[in-house]
Order: C-alpha cells, then structure tokens, then sequence
C-alpha cells in the first residue's frame, strides 16, 4: 500500500478502493538507511482496523539489508534497519516481517552464512509472543545470492536451527526467474513440495506475474496473466492445501486500476475449478 498520507489513512483507503483482503506496507523508506519513528495515531488505527476486519498486514523491510554481507558497516545498518522493521511491525500489528535473505557477496557462502546468524539468530530470539514472524523471501537468484530456490532454505534455515520465528515468504516472480517452471502443470505443486515450506512454515506468497522467462534470473515483475507464468499457475496456487490461510500480496505495477484488477483476478482463481492434477 502507498502510505505516504499515512498507514491508516491513504494506505487504508487504498486497500478499500482495490478490493484487498491483505496488506503490506513500508514502514520507512525502502531505499535508504534512515528510520523513521512512525506516528502513534496512525499505528493504533491501523491496530483497531485489524481487530475490527481481520485484516492481515505484513511489513517489508528496506531492499538494502544485507545480513550475509561482508562488509562490517553494511551488516551492522542491515541489522539495525531489520530490527527497526520489526519493532514497528509489533506496534502496528502486523504478523510478519519479510526481508530478502540476502547475498555473499563472494563466493565464501560459509562465511557469509556464519554472519546470517550472527545477525539473525538474537533478532529472531528477541520476538516478542506477539510480534511478527520474521519471513525469509529468496530472491531471483542474480550473482552471490543466498536463496534463490526452496532448496536454497534448507542450508539457510538449519543455519538458523530452525528457528520456529523464522517462516518463509515466497515470490513466484522470484521463484520462476530461479528456475521452479511454475507454468508448467506440476510446476506450482513441485515448488510447494520443498521442505523448507512444509509443516507450516510457508507464511506469505509474494504473488507476481514475470516480464521474463523461466530461469532468467531477472527479477521484473508484471501483472497477474500479462507476464511468463499465466493465470493457471496462480489457480493452482491458490487451491493447493499448503496454501491454505496463507495470504497472497501483490506486488505488481499500477497504477490503482490496475492493482484492482489483479485482485480481481486472484479472487476469481481461488474459486475457479481446477483439474485434480493441479491441486495435489
């Protein structure tokens, strides 16, 4: 949601005016190290919004946050801004944190991995009983990244002992520049088979469509059945059991008519009839 007049007011508008039935905001600015304090009118109403309509709201923390990184200045504002994101996310309610599960930098995984839970293992132990679970999102797997693929999470979350905080966020813009085919018929099935998103651990689905092909690696996203992947694959997604209860957040180009549209379209695939094949 845009919140720049605020999370309760433009940002709830907005959510109205698209038809959304889950949102995620920013709660500073995406591209930059500064914080910002919030405003404790706007969070309580954004609270009492979520108690009145059940309404799930998820933060996504700054794009800059590397906690793999090795360069000392970098890691110590990757987990001070995650930090932040996470203590804004428990004073406005929100379920979850997302943040990009990061890169190397090098090619010393190990090392980088090692800084991972440096990083993430105090924040994670740090969460309060109702604050937001932290939710790792691979990414479309360019250079020295750490996950890409659901396979990437496995090495990723034992780094992390598993932690029962640490849940998983997946892109299907992501996940198909990585290489999942999800277009193709056992494609949304295969991705949701992995481990690293069984038993509960998959939290939110980052629902986007791809300008590019399978495996490209290009992280562009595009509106739901205008991209790569086609509406079937999102069906299949919807109406698969490991997804159940778990929210869908578009992440896709505007402007507001067009959001409302890909909403639109969601709603209708949840509820579309599949072929038995597709939902196993």
């Amino acid at each position: 949601m845009p919140v720049s007049g605020g999370l309760a007011g433009q940002g709830l508008r907005y959510a109205a005016a698209i038809g959304a039935e889950a949102i995620q905001v920013f709660v500073s600015n995406p591209r930059a190290w500064a914080v910002s304090a919030g405003d404790a009118g706007q969070d309580q109403a954004l609270r009492e919004h979520v108690a009145a309509t059940g309404r799930p709201v998820y933060v996504h923390s700054p794009y800059l946050i590397n906690v793999g990184s090795p360069d000392p200045e970098v890691w110590e504002r990757s987990v001070a801004s995650l930090a932040h994101s996470l203590r804004r996310g428990t004073e406005i309610g929100a379920l979850g944190v997302v943040v990009h599960t990061g890169s190397a930098m090098h090619p010393d995984r190990d090392a980088a991995l090692r800084r991972v839970r440096e990083g993430l293992l105090p924040l994670l132990e740090g969460i309060a009983d109702d604050g937001p679970d932290l939710l790792l999102e691979p990414t479309a797997g360019k250079g020295q990244m750490l996950c890409a693929t659901v396979d990437d999470l496995l090495p990723y979350l034992g780094n992390l002992d598993w932690h029962p905080r640490a849940r998983v966020c997946l892109d299907t813009c992501h996940a198909f520049a990585a290489g999942h085919d999800l277009a193709a018929p056992e494609g949304p099935a295969t991705l949701l088979a992995g481990r690293a998103v069984r038993g509960g651990r998959l939290a939110l689905i980052h629902a986007n469509d791809s300008k590019d092909g399978c495996g490209s690696r290009r992280d562009r996203h595009e509106n739901i059945g205008a991209g790569q992947i086609g509406t079937a694959a999102f069906g299949a997604l919807l109406q698969h059991p490991a997804t159940q209860g778990v929210p869908f957040i578009l992440e896709t180009p505007g402007p507001a008519a067009a959001h409302a549209a890909d909403v639109a379209t969601l709603a209708r695939l949840r509820q579309t009839a599949l072929p038995r094949r597709d939902v196993r």
